[in-house]
């Protein structure tokens, strides 16, 4: 790299400086503040893309959660074949219109940028500092990079994801954003925006780890392939292997998934309620009530939104770090 060149001509630098310069500036040749600016770009545009996806993961997953309500009943009468998406989609779309699909986005705007922000400059910070930048596969590295990153950053989304699922609710009470955040806060107290924190740790640990892995190691193996056409940089490279991470981890974190999106919507249109947010007890509730196949579902909308998600996600990421590899370091707003 150009910097590091720089440094090894110039030996009167202070450690200081070099300490400063090192932390800053990785594998890429990025700063901190592009992988944020990336990663951000890169979360927005994936969830935007695939929200209407999301909206239907989620209606899929709350069936059966609150057979005795009002606004649920219908959901619940008509089950068998709302199981089936595209039926699903065909009645939100007759009852609700097109704007159906997308009630919540603007929580999921609000919190997707910066969480996506915290989430790969966290996870490209941890894959320099643990030695997955060096030559060769690394999947240990790369996966505990993602766990650390995903952590970080759920911290920053579960509030506004608890907002964004109980807004794509059919019949949700709530008039918007504002009016969701105020009632909630107003009715159930700030703990109810961390409710489902626990479960998505527990369920984004496994994702990350197999999703991270998963993508570094379909990138390994598809410029082993082809390494004259495919190489890492290429966007045909980050689509697949980005849509298998995503699938393959999508699938197998589903059950976890349900019992998330049961712990963030309780209570809403006479939801189940559950004495406590520990994932076991929530679990055992599901299963006695509705059977273990409620465990599993949405699990088809879950896989469709994270296979072309995760792949829309790395290609717009890595664009964006291409792009910024042509913008001075230093800060974003310094010319």
């Amino acid at each position: 790299m150009t910097e590091i060149s720089t440094d090894l001509q110039n030996p009167v630098m202070t450690t200081a400086s070099t300490t400063t310069h090192e932390n800053d500036q990785h594998r890429d040749g990025l700063g901190f503040w592009k992988f944020m600016l990336a990663g951000s770009v890169a979360g927005m545009v994936e969830h935007m893309a695939m929200f209407p996806v999301d909206t239907l993961k989620t209606r899929m997953q709350m069936l059966g959660a609150a057979p005795s309500s009002s606004c649920a009943a219908a959901a619940a009468s008509s089950s068998h074949s709302h199981h089936q998406i595209g039926r699903l989609l065909a009645s939100i779309m007759r009852t609700e219109g097109p704007l159906g699909l997308y009630r919540g986005i603007g929580a999921m705007g609000l919190g997707a940028g910066p969480a996506h922000a915290v989430h790969f400059s966290v996870y490209e910070t941890c894959k320099e500092k643990l030695g997955g930048n060096r030559t060769g596969h690394h999947p240990l590295v790369h996966a505990a990079s993602g766990v650390i990153a995903t952590t970080a950053s759920d911290a920053v989304l579960t509030p506004m994801d608890v907002v964004k699922q109980r807004l794509q609710l059919r019949s949700s009470p709530y008039g918007g954003v504002k009016d969701c955040v105020v009632r909630m806060f107003k009715e159930e107290g700030f703990r109810a925006f961390y409710a489902s924190y626990r479960t998505t740790i527990v369920m984004n640990a496994p994702f990350t780890a197999v999703y991270f892995a998963t993508y570094e190691a379909a990138k390994k193996v598809l410029n082993e392939i082809s390494p004259e056409n495919a190489s890492e940089e290429q966007l045909m490279v980050h689509v697949l292997a980005g849509g298998a991470a995503g699938a393959l981890a999508g699938a197998v974190t589903t059950p976890l998934d349900v019992v998330k999106t049961r712990l963030q919507c309780q209570g809403v249109c006479g939801a189940d309620k559950f004495r406590s947010s520990s994932i076991r007890m929530a679990v055992k509730q599901i299963v006695a009530r509705e059977g273990p196949q409620a465990l599993l579902r949405g699990l088809k909308p879950r896989v469709l939104f994270h296979a072309p998600a995760a792949a829309i996600c790395w290609s717009t990421y890595e664009a964006m770090k291409s792009f910024l590899q042509h913008v001075p370091e230093g800060h974003p707003s310094q010319p």
